[in-house]
């Protein structure tokens, strides 16, 4: 125990430094006739960045008397970083996270209940499916306001050669569907190459959220609030068809299992894969790094008994608990998401806006760079099935990340895995619902 203190005290030391501001301010300090709140921004590519800063400094020429402070954090190490900053007093007012990672700090006490905060014109514009990934228990603890969907990027040229039907999001590939083009179409590649390339490093909340197009839920709450793992033939259709495609039809390669997203856009521009499935906003990659006469195009991801429906965890504005400005702190957040701010985010960081009238703006709607597509599948987005699962992190780390890696590469098969991830995962579930 006295261990474990230390290494946290270490670890509150090492990491209260990242909550100050540029100029040394503190949270909920007194600025020359006004207050200063800190925003702590997870922005990282150019055009976010730039794109936020722009609008704080919008905000502060308007708003002297209320200047914000722009903090730059990290997606890397944003969880610890908060932890250790809520514990010693030090976090940020305003607070640029993602849905999935919530759940601990709502649940803890560290993050400010907004009904109360909201405008009402916010709270109409954001549909019910985005605030439910915010909600936790009675309160809502954070305003969803990008969401990325996962869609497939292809090879323009190498669908069109081989005659197959290219989907729609009106309509779309049925999962079956999805097999059979792949077997065709790396029939028609020649040796080596492959239809799709399905990128796994990380396979668990790609297997979920793709399953709630076929049904599947995984996760089950009962009316007691307790939450149990169970395994339906809805939850069996999206991991069925890449073990197969991997597995048996040999149309997508074991190799890329073990990568992420951008590893495999090399083998993409160069035709060893027609098609890979990645989230929205690496069209941004594609574009900076694709060779000059490249044809590419965005299609939705394959349906199923639910349709298009597919699980999302939108990035997130929070207000810490302890900021003694929260109405303040509200106010630049209404701010920070108008309709037209809204898009100038969604656009610099090539994700989808929550807001019904910022998804409206023409220029997400072109189709160029695939922004139509996106826009069409954005009603069907829902709140990702783990998203208020407490004990997740350890189920998917301990059970479900090894589970699922053995399973599409074919070392176990469906059977097994059912049995890992409903009986090994409701022992681990079990101890948080004690």
């Amino acid at each position: 125990m006295r261990a474990r203190v230390a290494v946290v005290l270490a670890v509150v030391l090492a990491l209260l430094p990242v909550g100050c501001t540029g100029d040394g301010g503190e949270r909920g300090e007194r600025a020359p006739g006004g207050t200063v709140l800190r925003f702590q921004s997870l922005a990282w590519q150019k055009e976010s960045v730039d794109a936020n800063k722009e609008l704080v400094a919008e905000w502060n020429a308007a708003h002297p008397d209320i200047r914000v402070e722009y903090v730059q954090g990290s997606w890397d190490s944003v969880h610890d970083q908060l932890l250790t900053s809520f514990e010693g007093g030090e976090a940020p007012d305003i607070i640029h996270d993602a849905s999935d990672d919530l759940a601990d700090f709502a649940y803890g006490g560290y993050l400010a209940d907004l009904r109360p905060l909201l405008p009402a014109r916010l709270k109409a514009d954001i549909p019910e499916a985005s605030w439910e990934t915010t909600t936790f228990g009675d309160g809502v603890y954070g305003v969803p306001f990008l969401q990325e969907p996962r869609v497939i990027m292809a090879n323009k040229k190498i669908l069109q050669a081989s005659g197959v039907r290219v989907p729609t999001p009106q309509r779309p590939w049925t999962w079956p569907e999805f097999r059979q083009v792949t077997k065709e179409l790396t029939a028609t590649m020649g040796e080596g190459k492959y239809a799709v390339a399905w990128p796994l490093k990380e396979p668990v909340s790609v297997s979920l959220n793709l399953g709630l197009s076929a049904g599947g839920r995984l996760f089950h709450r009962g009316a007691d609030g307790r939450v149990e793992v169970r395994f339906t033939d809805g939850d069996a259709v999206m991991p069925g068809t890449v073990h197969a495609q991997v597995n048996t039809d040999r149309s997508a390669p074991r190799t890329t299992l073990g990568m992420g997203g951008s590893d495999t856009l090399p083998g993409f521009f160069g035709g060893k894969y027609a098609m890979v499935p990645l989230g929205f906003s690496y069209r941004q990659q594609i574009v900076q790094q694709a060779p000059e006469g490249f044809e590419w195009t965005v299609l939705p991801a394959p349906a199923g008994d639910g349709g298009l429906a597919q699980g999302v965890s939108p990035q997130t504005l929070s207000i810490a608990e302890d900021s003694p400005y929260k109405k303040e702190a509200a106010r630049f957040i209404d701010f920070l998401l108008q309709p037209p701010n809204m898009v100038r985010l969604a656009r610099g960081d090539w994700m989808l806006p929550t807001g019904r009238q910022a998804l409206k703006d023409p220029s997400l709607r072109t189709p160029e760079d695939g922004w139509a597509t996106g826009a069409a599948l954005a009603e069907d987005l829902r709140s990702a099935p783990a998203q208020s699962v407490r004990g997740y992190p350890e189920w998917k780390d301990k059970v479900a990340t090894p589970a699922f890696q053995e399973y599409y590469s074919g070392a176990i098969d469906a059977v097994e895995l059912e049995k890992r991830l409903v009986d090994d995962g409701n022992l681990v579930l079990a101890r948080y619902q004690r």
